[in-house]
């Protein structure tokens, strides 16, 4: 009897050892302590050596994560970046949908263009905004432009369209297809 329990147990510990959590910080560095890196804008450099590029490592994390993208996705209507952005398609601020990056497409640029601002209207946010939280909008962008894969980014809102989703249009009635043809004409 001592055995057949023991041999539950060890195959419950197998079990559960092998299932993998989402690992999730629920305390963020404030974004004065955030990372320093050095992000090339641009593939192009003189001579035949690209741009030296440091990186955190930490891209994976937050486009990897369907919860930071979704938080991201929370933060960037929180923050009011769909003021000057429009939802992604460009308003006073640059488009993020498409393949034109004035300051290059990778998370590490946008965090970086975030974080510091850049010239002619985008204001910094380091010490207004957590480090985290910076990461987690610039992944929301990136899956805007469609960037990140299916089962990692967010559904649109209905409020991108034009006008209101199916279900919440009023009913109309049917309308006729066109005018009959005329007898002289018959039938075709």
């Amino acid at each position: 009897m001592r055995s057949a329990a023991s041999t539950v147990l060890l195959a419950a510990l197998l079990l559960t050892s092998g299932c993998e959590r989402e690992k999730r910080e629920f305390k963020s560095e404030r974004a004065e302590s955030g990372d320093r890196d050095e992000v090339a804008l641009s593939s192009l450099s003189p001579g035949a050596t690209p741009p030296q590029v440091a990186t955190s490592g930490r891209a994976a994390t937050f486009e990897g994560n369907a919860y930071h993208v979704a938080q991201g996705k929370r933060l960037f209507t929180w923050f009011n970046c769909n003021g000057c952005h429009a939802m992604g398609g460009g308003d006073s601020g640059p488009p993020l949908m498409d393949d034109k990056w004035i300051y290059g497409g990778t998370i590490e640029n946008i965090v970086a263009t975030i974080r510091e601002g850049r010239p002619n209207g985008m204001p910094s946010f380091r010490g207004k905004i957590p480090d985290d939280q910076i990461w987690e909008i610039a992944a929301f962008v990136r899956s805007m432009g469609g960037n990140l894969s299916k089962n990692v980014a967010p559904q649109r809102n209905d409020d991108l369209n034009p006008f209101p989703a199916e279900n919440r249009r009023p009913p109309s009635p049917p309308t006729t297809g066109g005018q009959p043809l005329p007898a002289s004409r018959g039938t075709q």
